[in-house]
Protein backbone atom coordinates (compact mmCIF):
# COMPACT_ATOMS: atom_id res chain seq x y z
CA UNK A 1 0.00 0.00 0.00
CA UNK A 2 1.21 3.41 -0.55
CA UNK A 3 2.65 5.97 1.58
CA UNK A 4 1.48 9.57 1.16
CA UNK A 5 1.89 13.31 2.57
CA UNK A 6 -0.43 16.28 2.27
CA UNK A 7 -0.19 18.41 -0.56
CA UNK A 8 -3.04 21.02 -1.63
CA UNK A 9 -6.71 21.10 -1.17
CA UNK A 10 -7.20 19.93 -4.66
CA UNK A 11 -9.90 21.72 -5.82
CA UNK A 12 -10.22 21.28 -9.80
CA UNK A 13 -8.35 24.14 -11.09
CA UNK A 14 -6.04 23.67 -8.04
CA UNK A 15 -2.04 22.67 -8.56
CA UNK A 16 -2.72 19.04 -7.57
CA UNK A 17 -6.02 17.30 -9.02
CA UNK A 18 -8.38 14.83 -7.45
CA UNK A 19 -7.32 12.98 -10.33
CA UNK A 20 -4.21 12.24 -8.87
CA UNK A 21 -0.59 13.67 -8.74
CA UNK A 22 0.55 12.51 -11.90
CA UNK A 23 -1.46 15.55 -13.21
CA UNK A 24 0.35 18.07 -11.48
CA UNK A 25 2.77 19.45 -13.75
CA UNK A 26 0.43 19.84 -16.22
CA UNK A 27 -2.44 21.48 -14.17
CA UNK A 28 -3.63 25.05 -13.66
CA UNK A 29 -2.97 27.14 -10.71
CA UNK A 30 -4.63 30.29 -10.21
CA UNK A 31 -3.12 33.90 -10.44
CA UNK A 32 -4.09 34.06 -6.98
CA UNK A 33 -1.82 31.68 -5.62
CA UNK A 34 1.13 32.63 -7.92
CA UNK A 35 0.65 36.29 -6.79
CA UNK A 36 1.43 34.97 -3.30
CA UNK A 37 4.15 32.92 -4.27
CA UNK A 38 5.50 36.29 -5.88
CA UNK A 39 4.93 37.90 -2.80
CA UNK A 40 2.63 40.41 -5.11
CA UNK A 41 -0.23 42.44 -3.36
CA UNK A 42 -2.50 42.27 -6.61
CA UNK A 43 -2.58 39.91 -9.38
CA UNK A 44 -2.51 43.09 -12.00
CA UNK A 45 0.72 42.66 -13.11
CA UNK A 46 0.51 38.94 -13.98
CA UNK A 47 -2.83 39.57 -15.77
CA UNK A 48 -0.85 42.24 -17.65
CA UNK A 49 1.88 39.16 -18.56
CA UNK A 50 -1.03 37.06 -19.47
CA UNK A 51 -2.94 39.58 -21.99
CA UNK A 52 0.43 40.68 -23.77
CA UNK A 53 0.26 39.09 -27.58
CA UNK A 54 3.70 36.91 -26.84
CA UNK A 55 3.06 36.04 -23.18
CA UNK A 56 5.93 33.77 -21.68
CA UNK A 57 3.37 31.85 -19.42
CA UNK A 58 0.53 29.52 -21.04
CA UNK A 59 -2.87 30.54 -19.47
CA UNK A 60 -6.37 30.12 -19.44
CA UNK A 61 -9.52 32.13 -18.52
CA UNK A 62 -11.67 31.20 -15.64
CA UNK A 63 -14.88 32.08 -14.22
CA UNK A 64 -14.81 32.67 -10.67
CA UNK A 65 -17.61 34.47 -7.95
CA UNK A 66 -17.67 38.20 -9.46
CA UNK A 67 -16.75 37.66 -12.91
CA UNK A 68 -13.55 36.09 -14.47
CA UNK A 69 -10.01 35.34 -13.74
CA UNK A 70 -6.76 33.37 -15.05
CA UNK A 71 -4.91 30.43 -14.58
CA UNK A 72 -1.51 29.73 -15.77
CA UNK A 73 -0.35 26.15 -16.73
CA UNK A 74 2.32 25.24 -14.17
CA UNK A 75 5.23 23.84 -16.35
CA UNK A 76 4.92 27.29 -18.02
CA UNK A 77 5.68 29.23 -14.82
CA UNK A 78 9.88 30.26 -13.92
CA UNK A 79 11.36 26.98 -12.22
CA UNK A 80 12.07 29.11 -9.09
CA UNK A 81 8.51 29.87 -8.95
CA UNK A 82 7.50 25.93 -9.44
CA UNK A 83 9.67 25.15 -6.54
CA UNK A 84 7.97 27.85 -4.42
CA UNK A 85 4.37 26.59 -5.23
CA UNK A 86 6.00 22.79 -4.19
CA UNK A 87 7.10 24.28 -1.03
CA UNK A 88 3.82 26.07 -0.25
CA UNK A 89 1.50 22.84 -1.34
CA UNK A 90 3.52 20.25 1.04
CA UNK A 91 2.24 22.09 3.92
CA UNK A 92 -1.65 21.87 2.59
CA UNK A 93 -4.28 18.63 3.03
CA UNK A 94 -4.49 16.83 -0.64
CA UNK A 95 -3.28 13.59 0.02
CA UNK A 96 -0.11 12.34 -3.07
CA UNK A 97 1.94 9.22 -3.04
CA UNK A 98 5.55 9.75 -1.30
CA UNK A 99 6.96 8.43 -4.56
CA UNK A 100 5.60 11.02 -6.91
CA UNK A 101 8.17 12.32 -9.29
CA UNK A 102 6.71 15.31 -11.90
CA UNK A 103 7.29 14.75 -15.45
CA UNK A 104 10.41 16.40 -16.25
CA UNK A 105 9.77 19.11 -19.16
CA UNK A 106 12.97 21.11 -20.15
CA UNK A 107 13.10 24.66 -20.48
CA UNK A 108 13.22 24.58 -24.11
CA UNK A 109 9.82 22.42 -24.52
CA UNK A 110 8.39 24.63 -21.55
CA UNK A 111 9.61 28.19 -24.08
CA UNK A 112 8.21 25.95 -27.34
CA UNK A 113 4.62 25.15 -25.94
CA UNK A 114 5.05 29.10 -24.53
CA UNK A 115 5.33 29.91 -28.18
CA UNK A 116 2.87 27.29 -29.74
CA UNK A 117 0.09 28.56 -27.63
CA UNK A 118 0.82 32.33 -28.83
CA UNK A 119 0.60 31.32 -32.42
CA UNK A 120 -2.79 29.58 -31.74
CA UNK A 121 -4.54 32.37 -29.63
CA UNK A 122 -3.29 34.75 -32.07
CA UNK A 123 -4.66 32.12 -35.29
CA UNK A 124 -7.93 31.74 -33.31
CA UNK A 125 -8.64 35.19 -32.73
CA UNK A 126 -7.76 35.72 -36.54
CA UNK A 127 -10.05 33.68 -37.80
CA UNK A 128 -13.11 35.45 -36.27
CA UNK A 129 -12.54 38.31 -38.96
CA UNK A 130 -13.25 36.10 -41.87
CA UNK A 131 -15.69 34.39 -43.45
CA UNK A 132 -14.23 31.13 -44.14
CA UNK A 133 -11.31 29.61 -42.09
CA UNK A 134 -9.04 29.30 -45.36
CA UNK A 135 -8.77 32.20 -45.80
CA UNK A 136 -8.02 33.49 -42.08
CA UNK A 137 -5.19 31.05 -42.10
CA UNK A 138 -3.64 31.87 -45.18
CA UNK A 139 -3.33 35.36 -44.64
CA UNK A 140 -2.23 34.91 -40.91
CA UNK A 141 0.16 32.45 -42.25
CA UNK A 142 2.03 34.98 -44.21
CA UNK A 143 1.61 37.70 -41.62
CA UNK A 144 3.22 35.13 -39.16
CA UNK A 145 6.08 34.03 -41.40
CA UNK A 146 6.89 37.67 -42.27
CA UNK A 147 8.34 37.57 -38.62
CA UNK A 148 6.87 41.19 -37.82
CA UNK A 149 3.45 39.69 -36.35
CA UNK A 150 4.70 37.64 -33.28
CA UNK A 151 8.43 38.25 -33.64
CA UNK A 152 9.57 36.17 -30.21
CA UNK A 153 7.78 33.18 -31.99
CA UNK A 154 9.24 33.67 -35.49
CA UNK A 155 12.86 33.94 -33.81
CA UNK A 156 12.32 31.17 -31.35
CA UNK A 157 10.52 28.27 -33.66
CA UNK A 158 11.19 29.62 -37.64
CA UNK A 159 8.61 29.72 -40.38
CA UNK A 160 5.64 27.16 -40.64
CA UNK A 161 3.75 25.77 -42.29
CA UNK A 162 -0.67 25.22 -43.03
CA UNK A 163 -0.44 21.99 -41.57
CA UNK A 164 1.91 23.19 -38.51
CA UNK A 165 -0.49 25.38 -37.62
CA UNK A 166 -3.69 23.65 -38.00
CA UNK A 167 -1.98 20.84 -35.74
CA UNK A 168 -1.34 23.29 -33.21
CA UNK A 169 -5.04 24.49 -33.30
CA UNK A 170 -6.20 21.04 -33.44
CA UNK A 171 -4.12 19.57 -31.05
CA UNK A 172 -5.32 22.65 -28.66
CA UNK A 173 -9.19 21.74 -29.35
CA UNK A 174 -8.65 18.30 -28.48
CA UNK A 175 -7.73 18.80 -25.16
CA UNK A 176 -9.01 22.43 -24.04
CA UNK A 177 -5.19 23.32 -22.77
CA UNK A 178 -1.53 23.76 -24.13
CA UNK A 179 -0.33 20.79 -22.62
CA UNK A 180 -0.66 19.34 -26.18
CA UNK A 181 1.84 21.77 -27.31
CA UNK A 182 4.67 20.64 -25.48
CA UNK A 183 6.78 18.71 -28.05
CA UNK A 184 6.80 15.43 -27.59
CA UNK A 185 9.03 13.50 -29.84
CA UNK A 186 12.23 12.11 -28.89
CA UNK A 187 14.87 9.79 -29.37
CA UNK A 188 14.74 7.39 -26.52
CA UNK A 189 17.96 5.41 -25.45
CA UNK A 190 17.28 2.47 -27.68
CA UNK A 191 17.64 4.75 -30.46
CA UNK A 192 14.11 4.81 -31.31
CA UNK A 193 12.92 8.14 -33.21
CA UNK A 194 9.19 9.20 -31.36
CA UNK A 195 8.02 11.93 -33.61
CA UNK A 196 4.69 12.62 -34.42
CA UNK A 197 4.21 10.69 -37.44
CA UNK A 198 1.37 8.05 -36.76
CA UNK A 199 2.43 4.29 -37.93
CA UNK A 200 0.77 4.47 -40.73
CA UNK A 201 3.18 7.54 -41.96
CA UNK A 202 6.30 5.27 -40.85
CA UNK A 203 4.77 2.77 -42.96
CA UNK A 204 3.98 4.41 -46.08
CA UNK A 205 6.59 6.26 -45.83
CA UNK A 206 9.60 3.42 -45.03
CA UNK A 207 7.51 1.14 -47.97
CA UNK A 208 8.49 4.03 -50.75
CA UNK A 209 11.47 4.68 -49.18
CA UNK A 210 12.77 0.54 -49.20
CA UNK A 211 11.76 -0.33 -52.35
CA UNK A 212 14.27 -0.94 -55.25
CA UNK A 213 13.45 2.27 -56.84
CA UNK A 214 15.54 4.43 -54.56
CA UNK A 215 13.26 7.24 -54.32
CA UNK A 216 15.36 10.13 -53.00
CA UNK A 217 14.05 11.50 -50.07
CA UNK A 218 11.68 14.17 -51.74
CA UNK A 219 9.88 11.94 -54.29
CA UNK A 220 9.25 9.25 -51.13
CA UNK A 221 7.89 12.42 -48.97
CA UNK A 222 5.83 13.47 -51.90
CA UNK A 223 4.52 9.64 -52.73
CA UNK A 224 4.14 8.97 -49.19
CA UNK A 225 1.85 12.27 -48.74
CA UNK A 226 -0.23 11.21 -51.84
CA UNK A 227 -0.65 7.83 -50.60
CA UNK A 228 -1.79 8.92 -47.37
CA UNK A 229 -4.17 11.66 -48.95
CA UNK A 230 -5.99 8.67 -50.66
CA UNK A 231 -6.17 7.09 -47.64
CA UNK A 232 -8.45 9.64 -45.79
CA UNK A 233 -6.24 11.98 -44.05
CA UNK A 234 -6.37 15.81 -44.49
CA UNK A 235 -3.84 17.40 -46.70
CA UNK A 236 -3.62 20.27 -44.75
CA UNK A 237 -2.97 18.58 -41.41
CA UNK A 238 -0.61 16.32 -42.76
CA UNK A 239 2.98 16.63 -40.78
CA UNK A 240 5.84 19.24 -43.30
CA UNK A 241 8.10 17.72 -45.18
CA UNK A 242 11.01 18.43 -42.94
CA UNK A 243 9.57 16.20 -40.19
CA UNK A 244 8.97 13.07 -42.78
CA UNK A 245 12.35 13.88 -43.50
CA UNK A 246 14.10 13.54 -40.45
CA UNK A 247 12.82 10.44 -39.67
CA UNK A 248 13.46 9.00 -42.80
CA UNK A 249 16.86 10.50 -42.15
CA UNK A 250 17.14 9.14 -38.20
CA UNK A 251 15.92 5.45 -39.97
CA UNK A 252 18.60 6.10 -42.62
CA UNK A 253 21.37 5.87 -39.39
CA UNK A 254 20.25 3.29 -37.61
CA UNK A 255 18.94 1.15 -39.79
CA UNK A 256 21.89 1.43 -42.31
CA UNK A 257 22.51 -2.30 -43.56
CA UNK A 258 18.87 -3.00 -43.93
CA UNK A 259 18.36 -0.01 -45.98
CA UNK A 260 21.29 -0.70 -48.07
CA UNK A 261 19.86 -4.62 -48.93
CA UNK A 262 16.14 -3.27 -49.47
CA UNK A 263 16.93 -0.29 -52.26
CA UNK A 264 20.24 -2.09 -53.47
CA UNK A 265 20.34 -5.85 -52.84
CA UNK A 266 22.82 -8.43 -51.67
CA UNK A 267 25.64 -7.34 -53.50
CA UNK A 268 25.99 -4.15 -52.33
CA UNK A 269 24.86 -5.22 -48.81
CA UNK A 270 28.10 -7.30 -49.54
CA UNK A 271 30.02 -4.48 -50.52
CA UNK A 272 29.16 -1.85 -48.62
CA UNK A 273 28.08 -3.52 -45.22
CA UNK A 274 30.30 -6.32 -44.68
CA UNK A 275 33.51 -4.57 -44.45
CA UNK A 276 32.50 -2.08 -42.53
CA UNK A 277 30.87 -4.73 -39.99
CA UNK A 278 33.85 -6.69 -40.18
CA UNK A 279 36.19 -3.44 -40.20
CA UNK A 280 34.55 -2.93 -36.36
CA UNK A 281 34.77 -6.28 -35.40
CA UNK A 282 38.44 -6.20 -35.99
CA UNK A 283 38.82 -3.13 -34.27
CA UNK A 284 37.34 -4.11 -31.11
CA UNK A 285 39.15 -7.27 -30.95
CA UNK A 286 42.62 -4.89 -30.98
CA UNK A 287 41.16 -2.89 -28.40
CA UNK A 288 40.47 -5.73 -26.27
CA UNK A 289 43.89 -7.01 -26.90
Amino acid sequence: MNEYVNISKASSSSLVEKAGASTAFNSFVPIKEIAQAKGLKSTRSIRMEINKPESKYISREIKVNGGMSYEILFSSLEPELQQKLRECETKSTAIVPLNYKPSVITDKARQTANHRMNIVKAALEHRNKYPTIKQADAEFLDLYNSGLYLPKAYEFLGSISIGTLRRYIQAYKKTGNAESLIPQYKITKQGEYNSILDDNMKKVLLALLLHQNKFGYNTAIRLAKQVLIKKGYDEDALPSNITFKRFAEHFRRNHYAEWVLRREGMKAYHDKVEPYIENKILINLHSII
